[in-house]
């Protein structure tokens, strides 16, 4: 199969976010700020900084608030205009004027797999990204670009990875490879969030993804794996057997904001790049570590 550029990419936002309750029992976690800006928007303007031209979210019951963040709002885009405040407007709109955005429901939880599944019809035979919501990226060249390249000159699927520590192994899908280029890994095998003694290195996979159509036969010829759901991680061990997969070690930082700490983290990283919030933020940073002395 003759491969094009990556042009679509599929974002799960499926999930119920039971971590963030009480609030997310009536907003989606994907619509939880960091500052004042949606977690979701974060990785929308990745993909579209990246050159994206299509994305799909996959999601679920209540959660049309997403769709709507990324629609035009004209009454609000016209009252700010008409109080002054001309950046705001013309950034609302220009947000709404770069997406294209096609919402596909997941009508049961039956694992990441399954929700890339969801998408197929939307894909075709193209290869296309993956982006989680959990991870937040802040890199020079979106993670997701980085992993474009590679695509580009290796017409094959790759995934973002990163050295993690020995306790935090098992909450993600780990890797075995060969070294081939400046932080290029040929991958051999990965393993969904495994023990530490089953884990074949400390090189994790943060939810960015550049995969072939092929990922779709896989995921069918899969059955459930772990938590009896089925595991994306799963069908690229099974496309393994019938094309190369590498991981590439993006260079950024990363903030797991499916974590509370982490999203607190995500938070004030955010904050102290804003020139109207860094100093104030950092005061209150200083203000707390006194306190604790």
């Amino acid at each position: 199969m003759g491969r094009t550029k990556v042009r679509k990419a599929v974002i799960p936002v499926a999930g119920l976010g039971t971590r963030f309750l009480p609030a997310t029992k009536s907003i989606p976690k994907e619509m939880i700020p960091i500052v004042d800006t949606p977690m979701i928007q974060y990785i929308v303007e990745e993909a579209l900084d990246a050159g994206i031209d299509e994305i799909f979210f996959v999601t679920a019951r209540n959660k049309e608030s997403i769709e709507n963040h990324f629609d035009h709002h004209f009454e609000l885009e016209e009252r700010l205009a008409r109080r002054g405040n001309m950046a705001m407007a013309q950034r609302l709109r220009g947000l709404s004027e770069r997406c294209s955005i096609v919402s596909i429901r997941q009508k049961e939880p039956l694992g990441l797999g399954h929700a890339i599944l969801c998408a197929q019809q939307a894909i075709g035979d193209e290869p296309f990204a993956i982006l989680l919501g959990d991870d937040l990226m802040d890199c020079a060249k979106p993670c997701i670009r980085q992993l474009m390249d590679i695509y580009e000159e290796r017409q094959a699927s790759v995934v973002a990875i990163m050295q993690v520590p020995e306790s935090d192994v098992s909450k993600y899908g780990i890797i075995s490879g060969v070294q081939i280029g400046e932080r290029l890994f040929e991958i051999s095998t990965l393993i969904e969030k495994p023990k530490l003694p089953e884990a074949p290195s400390r090189m994790a996979i943060p939810g960015r993804y550049i995969v072939t159509a092929e990922i779709f036969d896989s995921l069918r010829s899969i059955g459930p794996g772990r938590g009896g759901e089925l595991q994306l991680t799963d069908g690229l061990v099974h496309l393994l057997q019938s094309q190369k997969l590498y991981g590439y070690e993006f260079q950024g930082q990363r903030f797991d904001t499916g974590d509370r700490l982490g999203f607190l983290e995500a938070t004030l990283h955010f904050a102290l790049k804003r020139p109207d919030l860094a100093a104030g933020v950092r005061k209150l940073i200083c203000d707390f570590a006194r306190q604790c002395e």
